[in-house]
């Protein structure tokens, strides 16, 4: 019952965006390349289903293999961070300035370098844009350990290696885990983007600029739509895994 009541306004509201939008469109004379109302979107959802169905399946996996590629390698390269200092002053800089290139200049590079034919340029501008947030988020974590656990694994003469995996790496769960939770609907934006810079044409992202480039903007949108709906599934599972996560600690 609590979970009606907390779902029911959020719902109840974007129904009513729909019908505001719907009417705005039709009493304004709104044209569709503006702004399509929301029937035609649905009517061009259900014309497109078996498409929609099919590309998002190509941007999920995408999406999700670099998430996973992404994932691996941040938490990777914040353990190695927080076992050398020299290691930590030689990774940091480079991953921070890895935030701040952006897509529009990964994709197309790539693209060349890998060619067209292949899904891998879009999965490596995935595993860069995951892979800020997540070594952030884990070196964070890895840090933040008690003084008392440091003295105690220094008593035992524990090796670097079994204090990150006894000590750090247990204490940093939760960090690493709102890392991922931040990164899963990036990918997806990712993942989108990067299609529209060449490549095979069988994802959401080079539908949606395809069905523009046609004027058939209530298909485009409805790819938008899929786009939306594909982020939300990833937001939700990365915040499913963090939740599951997170209970199973306390």
């Amino acid at each position: 019952m609590r979970s009606v009541l907390r779902a029911w306004p959020p719902l109840a509201l974007g129904v009513l965006g729909l019908v505001a939008w719907e009417l705005v469109v039709r009493l304004a004379g709104v044209p569709a390349f503006l702004l399509p109302a929301p029937s035609a979107i649905g009517a061009a959802i259900g014309q497109q289903f078996g498409v929609l169905l099919s590309t998002s399946a190509v941007t999920g996996g995408n999406a999700l293999v670099g998430l996973l590629a992404g994932f691996g390698l941040g938490v990777l390269l914040a353990l190695l961070a927080a076992w050398s200092r020299l290691l930590r002053e030689l990774t940091t800089p480079v991953v921070l300035a890895a935030s701040a290139v952006p897509i529009v200049a990964l994709a197309p590079v790539f693209t060349t370098m890998f060619g067209s034919t292949t899904e891998l340029p879009r999965r490596l501008v995935v595993t860069i844009v995951v892979l800020v947030p997540v070594f952030v988020s884990t070196a964070r974590g890895l840090r933040q350990v008690l003084p008392v656990h440091d003295e105690l694994m220094t008593a035992l003469a524990a090796s670097p290696w079994q204090h990150a995996r006894f000590v750090r790496l247990p204490g940093a769960v939760p960090h690493i885990v709102t890392g991922l939770r931040l990164a899963a609907p990036a990918a997806v934006i990712a993942a989108i983007v990067a299609e529209y810079f060449g490549g095979l044409q069988n994802g959401l992202g080079s539908r949606v600029s395809s069905a523009a480039a046609n004027t058939a903007y209530a298909r485009a949108w409805a790819f938008v739509a899929a786009s939306i709906v594909l982020g939300l599934l990833f937001h939700l599972a990365g915040s499913l895994t963090e939740r599951l996560v997170t209970r199973g600690r306390t």
